[in-house]
């Protein structure tokens, strides 16, 4: 008996010291030791916030505080001019709140006040639309932390609410049982704002607001990059975060050291932790992580296949904005609807943002269709929560464009668009449409298709009635009930 309980113990502390092992400072370490954990395989949706002192403003976009300083010519991010016109917004900010100098973007920030925030209420929301983790903006190009800094004046606590909004909403998703994120955008603070002398910008005690004083076009500095890598510390060590994500312009390659410090260090917390994490990152133009090494996140896009790794999309309730602002378009609860599954059908989470107002009410339409897309959740999540890639992600004829911010792009899944997934063994379709001939051909199940075996069964979730199949050359065909069943995509239980 002693020896089999010291064998067993000896067993376990190995398992232990290997489970344990932590990561080296080299890509080799990394990509064959980091697995992405199941809790994210399993969560498919996820909520992204961002909010912050451009809700104030609420006009054109969260990028309202770069484009307003956009005179004379808009240039790009690596200082390259796009027109020889001033941008709109800047033309409006002159008009609306006078000249730069008297009126910049700092001080917009007394009146991100934050009154009616409470983080209580939007997590469950969150929760209620069928999210599984919660990704806040921790701070965007502009700079401003939305948490406690210790690098930077510029941040919630010190400045606007006068309140830790990334610690209150971290508390918040934990205790509502969801998974907690933060996203940094700050890596492109170093080109955000343009400056000049008359717009009051370059003042060196706004420097951490509206950045370094540089020539447009110069790449982040070392000294820049420290600053970078210090907020980033800051944020991975006070808040935990099970997801860490990075927009653009950290997939630079003078990022390169930083990109192997943030891997190692953070999948290290992980083990100290005792939590599976998820890094996120872009590659949109630089491969800032191997393959193997990060989640890849696609930005208001898809993928047309299915990816052996699992991967993300960040797309926003708005048509026409992340950050709130008044004229916010919503999309289609059906759209996102269709989005989340033909994504998951691939392997993929969606990221789905929302755009609070600057006194921290998430306006009804954005919340409409969050609770659509929960209500469809809560009848058809088996297809969804936990559930891997079929043989094949689905069929039908309507092509899912590739590439960065292409989504509109995409005409929307019509009947004949078909998308698989199964959980626990058991294979779903889901049928995007409903065909106004009252039949759907499942072409892929078709009689000695190579795919399954001869279907035993069909049923249709939401519906007690029998359904009517048969599998011939063309398909498996099933007779739908007279009267449509849901709003929104349908899905089948084949056995």
């Amino acid at each position: 008996m002693k020896t089999t309980i010291s064998l067993a113990l000896l067993f376990a502390l190995s398992f232990s010291t290997i489970a344990q092992k932590k990561y080296e400072k080299n890509w080799d370490s990394i990509t064959s030791q980091y697995e992405c954990p199941e809790w994210f395989k399993d969560a498919k949706l996820g909520i992204f916030i961002h909010w912050g002192v451009y809700a104030v403003p609420a006009y054109g976009s969260e990028w309202y505080p770069r484009n307003m300083y956009q005179d004379g010519e808009v240039l790009g991010g690596h200082g390259e001019v796009l027109s020889k016109k001033s941008s709109p917004i800047y033309d409006y900010h002159l008009e609306k709140y006078g000249k730069l100098s008297e009126f910049g973007y700092k001080d917009f920030i007394p009146d991100f006040k934050a009154e009616k925030f409470d983080a209580a209420s939007w997590v469950k929301l969150f929760k209620d639309a069928g999210a599984k983790y919660v990704v806040p903006v921790a701070e965007h190009h502009d700079a401003f932390a939305m948490y406690n800094s210790s690098y930077t004046i510029w941040n919630s606590v010190d400045m606007g609410p006068k309140r830790d909004i990334l610690k209150e909403l971290r508390a918040e998703t934990l205790k509502q049982d969801l998974k907690f994120g933060a996203s940094s955008h700050l890596a492109f603070n170093w080109d955000f704002f343009k400056k000049k002398p008359e717009f009051g910008n370059m003042t060196p005690k706004y420097e951490l607001l509206y950045g370094p004083n540089h020539e447009a076009g110069a790449p982040p500095t070392e000294e820049f990059r420290k600053y970078w890598w210090n907020r980033t510390k800051e944020i991975i060590d006070n808040y935990e975060p099970d997801i860490l994500w990075f927009d653009f312009a950290f997939d630079r390659a003078e990022y390169a050291p930083q990109h192997l410090e943030l891997a190692s260090y953070y999948y290290n917390k992980g083990i100290e932790w005792n939590k599976g994490v998820v890094l996120q990152g872009k590659n949109h133009k630089y491969e800032s992580f191997p393959r193997g090494a990060y989640t890849l996140d696609v930005e208001r896009s898809k993928l047309a296949a299915i990816r052996d790794e699992p991967w993300q999309t960040d797309t926003s309730v708005g048509k026409n904005s992340w950050g709130y602002v008044t004229n916010w378009i919503s999309k289609e609860p059906n759209t996102l609807v269709d989005d989340l599954v033909d994504i998951v059908s691939k392997n993929g989470c969606l990221l789905l943002n929302v755009g609070p107002k600057a006194d921290g009410t998430i306006p009804q339409d954005q919340q409409d269709v969050l609770l659509a897309l929960g209500g469809w959740l809560k009848v058809n999540g088996e297809a969804i929560y936990g559930s891997r890639p079929f043989k094949i992600y689905g069929e039908g004829p309507t092509q899912i464009f590739e590439g960065h911010i292409s989504e509109a792009k995409n005409k929307d899944l019509g009947s004949e668009d078909i998308r698989y997934t199964v959980n626990k063994g058991q294979l779903y379709a889901t049928l995007m449409a409903w065909p106004e001939s009252g039949k759907a051909v499942i072409k892929t199940l078709a009689k000695k298709n190579e795919l399954v075996e001869k279907v035993k069964s069909v049923s249709l979730i939401g519906y007690t009635g029998d359904l009517k199949f048969k599998q011939t050359k063309l398909g498996l065909e099933i007779t739908l009930p007279a009267q449509q069943v849901g709003e929104f995509a349908h899905v089948f239980k084949i056995n």
